[in-house]
């Protein structure tokens, strides 16, 4: 079973693409047969390391009933040539908010002869309400030895993390309320923006807290990266980070959609998404956790720990090995 992995069109890095290029160099390692399958020449791919496969353009692509072709939920287009060779066709959702986006007027996804991967368990309980399919989990897995807490972190003002591109104007929000409530708070705000991951893991690991602002989501690494770096994560889950999202004392939000159970305790102080003032708050609650140390810091950094012990690059090539041998039965 030859497998091929399609790459849709984009101009900027994106977490999803580089979770599909992990699986085809996974695959390729483990000995499959893997190619990736650019819709246009030029698209953004990260960079491949040796023994990667290399990308072929979609004129190129000729596939048969024997073969796997994978697709991100948001492209329902792109199962065209799976579709049409009878190959295997194999739909990974990222995220939950974009199962339905892309479909065509009269076409459901009850309908069409697809398999489905779901890449945390809100996601796959999503599907299992919409669509009534139970699927396999591919969860992300991220670098350890990239992203890692520092021996020891700088005196001085307490370091908060934030990636704008994520909902920007609701960082702005955040940020007035709190800077309002606290006009005496000395704080140093972190931007990460225009980095590559080398330097995303270098400023995460001289920050104390991290502003998560992004929503919907499917999986979010950005927080799994603050908690291996030795980060307090404050802010939205965008309901697929209640994978592995738990409350730290003091937080009020109580998600109403089950919770699969989990080895950690409370790694971070979440709020509803879209809620800014209970996010000001829970900045708040995450620089007195800070402030005052002691053995609940060091149970929730040491929580952050553990939860990132099943996120790894092991896990999740391991995962890609049992769930295409179970393809190939």
């Amino acid at each position: 079973m030859n497998t091929y992995i399609f790459i849709p069109p984009v101009r900027k890095p994106t977490g999803g693409i580089t979770v599909f290029c992990q699986i085809a160099s996974i695959l390729a390692r483990q000995g499959k047969n893997v190619r990736l399958v650019l819709r246009e020449a030029g698209s953004w791919m990260p960079p491949l390391l040796e023994g990667d496969p290399k990308p072929i353009l979609w004129d190129e692509l000729k596939l048969c009933k024997d073969d796997l072709w994978l697709v991100p939920e948001g492209w329902v287009n792109s199962l065209a040539p799976g579709l049409n060779s009878g190959a295997k066709c194999v739909v990974y959702c990222q995220n939950w908010a974009y199962l339905f986006s892309s479909l065509p007027e009269g076409v459901s996804w009850r309908n069409l002869p697809v398999s489905f991967l779901a890449v945390s368990h809100p996601v796959e309980w999503f599907m299992q309400q919409t669509l009534g399919t139970i699927s396999p989990i591919l969860r992300p897995g991220i670098d350890t030895n990239l992203f890692y807490p520092p021996e020891n972190i700088a005196d001085g003002p307490l370091r908060i993390a934030y990636m704008p591109r994520k909902n920007k104007a609701l960082v702005s929000q955040i940020k007035s309320i709190f800077e309002t409530r606290n006009p005496n708070c000395d704080v140093r705000w972190v931007e990460i923006a225009n980095m590559d991951a080398q330097g995303v893991a270098a400023a995460l690991r001289t920050s104390h807290i991290f502003l998560v602002s992004g929503f919907p989501e499917g999986c979010p690494l950005p927080p799994l990266e603050a908690l291996a770096s030795g980060c307090i994560p404050v802010g939205f889950s965008g309901f697929g980070g209640w994978d592995y999202m738990r409350q730290l004392d003091g937080a009020v939000f109580k998600p109403w959609w089950p919770l699969r159970d989990v080895e950690w305790s409370g790694n971070g102080f979440w709020s509803a998404d879209a809620d800014v003032l209970d996010a000001a708050f829970n900045l708040e609650k995450a620089l007195n956790l800070w402030r005052e140390g002691g053995a609940a810091l060091d149970s929730a950094l040491a929580s952050g720990q553990q939860t990132v012990r099943s996120y790894t690059l092991e896990i999740q090539a391991e995962t890609v090995r049992k769930i295409w041998d179970n393809f190939q039965s």
